[in-house]
């Protein structure tokens, strides 16, 4: 994956953060400015990530077995001794280092911990985390449940075959974890939580970790407000139940802002220059005016400036298809579409039934996702069409696209990308705001030319696609690149969603 790790403060709050993907506005008030940086948009800059890092705390527990004559003085496992257990940290720095290597998402790895004791295993409770991993290799039931975090995760990483063989490779069992999709008690591991041997199963589920870390309390401006397609209550919901933070901002107090940046020579010639390097990217077509894409580049920048003075890496915009278009002189379409190209979470429609699911879906896959209007299903083929898409959906590479009008307005300036034809996706397709998802996976079969949005794939859907005619539909669906259902599952219980596959 390419991309490039910043945390929150450096991405929102420090003129060097802000530096590296594009614009603060507070930087440049602070600085005298009244012109964005020629650099300020990057088409080859590295796709930034903007979640803070997954700090996981590894734990060693284990027991030192005396010797007794004529009696059973040791457990199962090779790790009984502390000339041994020695060997194991050096062994679990090692993978641990290998891990994170190749995680692709921010990734803090804190000095391993030794257990042996109750008092000891108390203690990994003061120190700063966010998961412990925790490796069983010997010990007792009392104190493996005081290793469990208790008001945060745990993972839990035995031996059969990639060391000395553990002694809670057969002891785990229901009486210490918990076997339904919800747990019975906040934070206590289940059965889903632990791996055997196999440290590809430990990166995956790190990764459901960082991408539940950073959807709790996601910062999100919402320019007009919020609201829920079919589901009023819809923000609400995504506030209480995720603490989603969404931040209205008011179309009087964002309507002077755009006549300023829109009547000052500086900051057009800026979004001039831009709109040239963006349209002089290889199979780039123009079928719409330029002063339109001109227009969506002023647009973009005044929306990453919001963005910067509320520290949030989420934006949407309400009425797109509206208001914004006299006040702008264009449509946000291409807008959210760059700024979702450069690693940030952009949406139009402020749809906070389909929103909370972008932002983990994103976090998880660490790639661009596209917020789109579904179809009737037949004969296992849906269609996808919205105006905003991003074109980096892979993180890496623009996709082909012709700028053209936006559909329904005939005005402005939308990106019709075409998806790879083959190209494996991901599908989270929301109820409303009862907290149930439908997740599934589809295989792109062309970019048609319909008179309906103009991004647009007919997808073959994987797996049962005759459930989606009984699910909702004539609303949102989020897509990304890849498959990503098994994390889906795993994130969906940290966060309380009835999950339900269909591929």
């Amino acid at each position: 994956m390419c991309c490039t790790h910043l945390n929150r403060r450096d991405f929102l709050g420090l003129t060097t953060g802000m530096a590296a993907v594009g614009l603060a506005s507070s930087a440049f008030a602070s600085a005298g400015q009244t012109e964005w940086p020629p650099d300020a948009w990057d088409p080859d800059r590295p796709y930034v990530c903007t979640g803070k890092p997954l700090r996981v705390q590894p734990v060693l527990m284990y027991r030192v077995a005396e010797r007794k004559q004529a009696a059973s003085w040791k457990s199962w496992g090779g790790i009984l001794s502390e000339e041994v257990a020695a060997e194991e940290v050096a062994h679990i720095a090692r993978e641990l280092d290998a891990l994170a290597a190749e995680a692709g998402f921010p990734l803090d790895v804190r000095p391993l911990v030794k257990v042996t004791t109750l008092e000891e295993a108390r203690a990994v409770h003061s120190n700063d985390y966010d998961v412990v991993l925790l490796y069983p290799a010997s010990g007792w039931g009392h104190v493996l449940h005081a290793c469990f975090a208790p008001d945060r995760d745990t993972l839990l990483f035995v031996r059969h075959q990639s060391g000395p063989v553990y002694y809670w490779y057969e002891a785990l069992s229901v009486k210490y974890l918990d076997t339904e999709d919800e747990p019975a008690a906040p934070h206590r591991p289940s059965v889903h939580d632990v791996v055997v041997d196999d440290y590809g199963e430990v990166l995956w589920r790190l990764r459901a970790l960082y991408a539940v870390k950073n959807f709790l309390g996601t910062r999100i401006v919402a320019l007009g407000g919020p609201w829920g397609k079919y589901a009023p209550d819809a923000p609400e919901f995504a506030q209480t139940k995720h603490g989603i933070k969404i931040i209205e901002v008011d179309y009087a107090d964002f309507a002077p802002r755009i006549q300023g940046a829109l009547a000052d020579p500086g900051r057009v010639a800026r979004a001039q220059a831009w709109t040239e390097q963006y349209l002089a990217l290889p199979n780039t077509t123009l079928t719409t005016e330029k002063g339109f894409v001109v227009n969506a580049f002023v647009l973009y920048a005044l929306f990453k400036e919001l963005m910067a003075e509320h520290d949030a890496p989420a934006f949407t915009i309400k009425d797109c298809m509206g208001t914004i278009l006299p006040m702008a002189q264009t449509t946000a379409c291409l807008s959210l579409s760059l700024l979702n190209d450069e690693g940030l979470l952009a949406f139009c429609e402020s749809d906070f039934v389909v929103i909370p699911c972008g932002i983990l879906l994103h976090y998880l896959s660490g790639t661009p996702v596209f917020l789109h209007n579904s179809t009737f299903p037949h004969q296992g083929l849906a269609t996808c069409a919205h105006c905003s898409a991003p074109r980096r959906m892979n993180a890496a590479r623009y996709e082909p696209a012709a700028i053209m009008t936006h559909y329904e307005s005939e005005y402005g300036a939308a990106p019709k990308v075409d998806i790879p034809q083959g190209q494996e996706v991901t599908f989270i397709d929301p109820e409303y705001s009862t907290g149930r998802w439908i997740g599934f996976k589809g295989i792109v079969q062309g970019n048609p030319f319909y008179p309906i949005c103009r991004s647009q794939q007919d997808v073959q859907i994987q797996g049962e696609w005759k459930r989606l005619i009984k699910e909702v539909r004539d609303s949102h669906w989020m897509m990304a690149y890849g498959d990503y259902l098994r994390d889906l599952e795993y994130a969906s219980r940290k966060i309380g969603i009835r999950w339900e596959c269909i591929s």
